[in-house]
């Protein structure tokens, strides 16, 4: 399955606002400049981005996005590692296996877990 990285957030303070990005290197800990939380990555779909903190946007339907768990994202160089549901909140966690950095327009592709 493929789709597009069609926008960047950091949230380098809580409770403030998004901040949006056209590149980004993602470290082994997460997105550089973002407060570290939960997880690595929170990914999401741009039909679900309105209001959450997530990191990546994807032009993926949600239930793409959530019947992922387990698989694999790969954007340019970059690998991140499906982990589940973002707890309450929509989207998904991910761990980063593999670092680098990525650039809006990227494109996505993800791996399911049984492919």
């Amino acid at each position: 399955m493929t789709a597009t990285l069609v926008e960047i957030r950091i949230h380098p303070e809580k409770d403030a606002p998004s901040i949006l990005l056209d590149d980004v290197e993602i470290e082994p800990d997460g997105l550089a400049g973002d407060r570290r939380k939960k997880a690595a990555v929170h990914i999401i779909t741009a039909e679900e981005a309105g209001g959450t903190r997530a990191n990546l946007v994807l032009s993926l339907a949600a239930i793409d996005v959530a019947a992922s768990a387990g698989g694999v994202v790969t954007i340019g160089p970059v690998r991140l590692g499906i982990l589940g549901p973002a707890g309450s909140c929509a989207g998904m966690y991910a761990e980063v296996l593999a670092p680098g950095s990525v650039r809006v327009g990227d494109t996505v592709t993800i791996s399911k877990a049984d492919a």
